[in-house]
C-alpha cells in the first residue's frame, strides 16, 4: 500500500482528503502543523507529499525547500487557495511537481496523485551499490553483505549523498549544507561525529572499508586500491 503524507491546517479539508484517499486504497498520514509534517517525512518514507502552502510553524514553501536541500526527492503536490502565477512559479522553482487550486474536485486530485505516483516509479532510481553495500533509494533501505543496516534519517541522507558522489571528496562545508541545510563553524566536530557514527554501521564490521577521510579536505566513499 502506497503511503501519502498530507500537511493541511484546515481540519475539515485534511480529514476529507485523508478519508477519501484511504477509501481509494492509499495509506495516509495527516498533520496540521508544518513542523510536525516535516518531522514525519524525515522519519518515515512516503511515496507522495501533499502540502498546503499556508501552515503554522513552517509554511509549505519552507517545507519543500528543506526537503529538497536534504535530498528528499518524493513528488510534492501543493494545495492552495492562492490562484496566483507568482505563487505557482515559486512553488515549482522550489521543486514542487504539481499545483492544485482550492476548491478542487476530488476526482481531479486522485487523478493527479496517480499520475505523480506513476511518474515517480518511472523516474526514481531503484538500487545503488558499491562493493557489497546496497541502497534501495525508493524504500530507503541499506544492506551490506546481505545484512540490513538501520540508519537514522540524517545518517541515511549522508550515506545517499556520499553514494551519489562516489569517488568525489566532499568537504565538510558541503556536507553540512546539503545534509543539515546550515553552515557549521570550522571548529565544531558535528560532521566528524556524524561520519564516525555512519562509518561504525557501514564499515566497522565489513571489508573493504568504503568511507575514507581525506585529511584537510573532507570525506569520500570509494573502494581503495590495495
Amino acid at each position: 500500500m502506497q503511503r501519502i503524507l498530507i500537511v493541511e491546517d484546515e481540519i475539515k479539508t485534511g480529514s476529507y482528503l485523508q478519508q477519501g484517499l484511504e477509501e481509494v486504497g492509499y495509506q495516509v498520514d495527516l498533520f496540521h502543523d508544518g513542523c510536525e509534517g516535516l518531522n514525519a517525512l524525515q522519519k518515515d518514507h512516503y511515496e507522495l507529499i501533499i502540502l498546503d502552502v499556508m501552515l503554522p510553524s513552517l509554511n509549505g514553501w519552507q517545507i519543500i525547500d528543506e526537503m529538497r536541500q536534504s535530498g528528499h526527492e518524493e513528488p510534492v503536490l501543493f494545495l492552495t487557495a492562492k490562484d496566483n502565477v507568482q505563487d505557482k512559479v515559486k512553488g515549482l522553482e522550489l521543486g514542487a511537481d504539481d499545483y492544485l487550486i482550492k476548491p478542487f474536485d476530488f476526482a481531479e486530485l486522485v487523478a493527479r496523485v496517480r499520475t505523480l505516483l506513476r511518474r515517480s516509479r518511472v523516474l526514481a532510481p531503484t538500487v545503488c551499490s558499491l562493493a557489497d553495500l546496497t541502497v534501495d533509494m525508493v524504500r530507503r533501505t541499506v544492506m551490506r553483505s546481505g545484512k540490513r543496516i538501520h540508519l537514522t534519517s540524517k545518517e541515511y541522507v549522508l550515506l545517499e549523498l556520499l553514494l551519489q558522489r562516489t569517488g568525489e571528496v566532499l568537504p565538510r562545508s558541503l556536507i553540512s549544507s546539503l545534509v543539515w541545510n546550515m553552515n557549521f563553524d570550522s571548529d565544531t566536530n558535528v560532521i566528524d561525529v556524524a561520519v564516525r557514527r555512519l562509518r561504525s554501521k557501514i564499515d566497522d564490521d565489513f571489508e573493504p572499508k568504503l568511507i575514507h577521510t581525506v585529511r584537510g579536505a573532507g570525506y569520500v566513499l570509494e573502494i581503495k586500491e590495495q
